[in-house]
């Protein structure tokens, strides 16, 4: 079973990647800070990571950077509602960029390629 590290500082929506991932096989581990998710990488270090970007004290792209550094073969989905984050180069860095949406398609695409199923 593939482990999924969701980091939103929403809990709704971490509440529904859980469910929906949870709901197509995948053990989900969650997060609610940048801080708290590279302790939960460091220790658990998940198949894959969906990270938004703005989050209070550490940011999406300092965890994203961090993570890296730990580990740079662990895919990292940056998922945000902001489309503006996607010229900063700092964002290259992730495997991916999806722009929040009540439809998760895209993001379960995007989850299944970077896992390779």
């Amino acid at each position: 079973m593939k482990t999924l590290l969701i980091v939103d500082d929403e809990e709704n929506i971490r509440t529904l990647y859980q469910a929906e991932f949870e709901d197509d096989g995948y053990r989900v581990l969650l997060a609610e800070s940048g801080e708290e998710a590279i302790k939960i990488f460091w220790d658990n270090r998940p198949d894959l990571v969906i990270l938004d970007i703005q989050m209070p004290g550490m940011n999406g792209l300092e965890t994203l950077r961090q993570m890296k550094a730990i580990d740079a073969a662990v895919p990292v989905i940056l998922c945000t509602a902001y489309p503006n984050y996607m010229e900063d180069i700092a964002c290259w860095a992730s495997d991916e960029y999806i722009i929040k949406s009540g439809d998760l398609t895209g993001l379960k695409a995007a989850t299944r390629k970077h896992l390779a199923e």
